[in-house]
Formats: C-alpha cells, sequence, structure tokens
C-alpha cells in the first residue's frame, strides 16, 4: 500500500526531490547528482534514488520499501519517447510512477495546475503554456549547444567564446574576461584542454561570473541582455495574445530580472510552486486516475 508520494526534478545539474504523506503534507527535501534521461537511464534512477534516500532521512524516517512509495518525476529528455519508455520500464518497484518532462512539471508547480506560462532557465532552458481548454505547447527546450536560449550553458558558452577572442587579441581584456580564464584553466593549452572535455554543466557554471561583472563590464551585460531579449522571443511565441500570467522558474529566473524587457517584466508573476512541486501534483493526479 502506498503511503509517501515523491515530487522529482531532475535536470542536467542535479536531482531535487521532496516527500510528502498521502495527504500531501511535505516532510523533507533531498538532491543528487544529475537525472536528466541524457545521462544514461541506470545513471538517472541511481540519482533519483540517491536523492530519495536523503528526504527520507532528512524526515527522520527509515526508507520503506519501494513499493509504499509513488514517484512523480518531471526529468530533462523525456522528449526522447524510447528514453522516456526505457525509464519508465526500469522503475525498481516503486508502487507507482508517473514521467513527465521536466518543462510541464514546472508549470504545474508555478500555477497551482491551474493555465499559466512558465519559462525555466537554469541549466538548460524551455518554456510552457498550459492552456485554459487544458492543451499544452512547448516552446525552445532543443538542447544545448544548438538551442537552450538564455540557460546557464548559453551564457556560459559566450563568455567562453569571450575570452577567446581576448586571448587572440581581437577583444579587449578586463577583471571579467580574467575571471572566465581563470575558471577554464588559465591560459590557452589548458582551455584548449576544457574545451575538449567541458559538458553543458561545465558551461552552465560560467553564467555565475556573468552575473558577477554585469554590471562593471559592458560585455557580461550585453550576453544578458541578448539573454533577457531571448526570454522575451519565448514568451511570445508561447502566448501572443498575453492573456496568462508568466513564472520565471530556475536557478536563473531571478537574476534574469533586470535584463528582461520592461514589457515583459509586467507580465511576471511569483511561481507558487517549483518542478518538485509539480511532481507531487503529477503523481497525486496519476493516483486518482
Amino acid at each position: 500500500m502506498i503511503e509517501f508520494l515523491i515530487g522529482v526534478d531532475g535536470g542536467g545539474s542535479g536531482t531535487r526531490v521532496r516527500l510528502a504523506r498521502l495527504d500531501g503534507a511535505t516532510l523533507a527535501e533531498g538532491s543528487s547528482g544529475p537525472s536528466g534521461l541524457l545521462h544514461g537511464i541506470k545513471s538517472a534512477w541511481a540519482s533519483v534514488e540517491d536523492a530519495i534516500a536523503k528526504a527520507f532521512a532528512a524526515a527522520g524516517l527509515a526508507l520503506p520499501a519501494r513499493g509504499r512509495i509513488a514517484v512523480g518525476l518531471g526529468l530533462a529528455g523525456v522528449h526522447n519517447h524510447q528514453w522516456a519508455a526505457n525509464f519508465v520500464e526500469a522503475n525498481p518497484g516503486y508502487g507507482a510512477v508517473a514521467l513527465e518532462t521536466d518543462a510541464f512539471t514546472t508549470v504545474l508547480g508555478a500555477h497551482q495546475g491551474r493555465p499559466g506560462v512558465i519559462i525555466a532557465l537554469g541549466t538548460g532552458s524551455v518554456g510552457e503554456i498550459l492552456q485554459e481548454d487544458g492543451t499544452r505547447r512547448e516552446v525552445g527546450g532543443w538542447g544545448f549547444p544548438a538551442g537552450d536560449e538564455a540557460s546557464g550553458a548559453w551564457i556560459g558558452l559566450r563568455a567562453v567564446n569571450h575570452i577567446q577572442q581576448v586571448i587572440d587579441g581581437r577583444a579587449q581584456g578586463s577583471a571579467f574576461a580574467e575571471a572566465v580564464i581563470d575558471a577554464c584553466g588559465g591560459n590557452r593549452d589548458r582551455i584548449q584542454v576544457w574545451l575538449a572535455h567541458a559538458t553543458q554543466t561545465n558551461y552552465a557554471q560560467l553564467a555565475r561570473l556573468v552575473l558577477q561583472h554585469a554590471d562593471s563590464n559592458a560585455t557580461a551585460c550585453a550576453i544578458l541582455t541578448d539573454a533577457g531579449q531571448q526570454v522575451a522571443l519565448i514568451a511570445e511565441a508561447l502566448d501572443p495574445s498575453h492573456k496568462l500570467p508568466i513564472a520565471l522558474c530556475g536557478g536563473l529566473g531571478e537574476p534574469m530580472r533586470p535584463y528582461l524587457p520592461v514589457d515583459l517584466l509586467q507580465r511576471i508573476v511569483p511561481p507558487h510552486g517549483d518542478s518538485a512541486e509539480g511532481g507531487l501534483r503529477l503523481i497525486q493526479q496519476h493516483l486518482k486516475e
């Protein structure tokens, strides 16, 4: 018999879970490594299970048999239907599993299951709308490096492109450029090694340097201003009628606010909950059905 619910927010940088009782009362949270399906089914489940174990420990509860737990997951990579099917098939024994895109669980959490728009800005980026008639649509989320505009990885990639130009003498150096150069190895040879092994997560980690220097460096500010314009394009594509509220979500949602166009800012509302909360709503609905 199912006694506990887990809501999961899993992406390319990490996994967060929220533990609740069957009535929805939240007990604790836990976190672990990446669980985006791009990292592999086995690895994704390992991160989810590690985060679940940590949530029970944080609640001061012994980890129960998996059959007593129902899990609602919003994961990056669910667009690949084969990956999604393989993930659900690999369920290690949980009493119920409901899987959706992290974009959909984010919109469920942000607007408490009601119609609305989210633009999630983290390691990657994606926008989703839940219409008043219950239909949904996604914009962006094509993945890095081809897409994910305004994401941490997208911002970091532009910072790396800038330091290449600085090292070559094609652009002027600055404290911002030096900070990024140091983060990537410190000199041309080491940066080449960094580039050969850099992941989406590594690029996204550079976004904090862009944010730190944006007030004092024109290039850093321009990168973020361009990102803000990309956010506006996503919003317009999702809801050209401007009828529904928009929530900025993800780790970069709040830091990006100063770089958004003024007319877009007027449509922004605070998210009521996050993707893990949306995961809880997802599994609750699944169990009702």
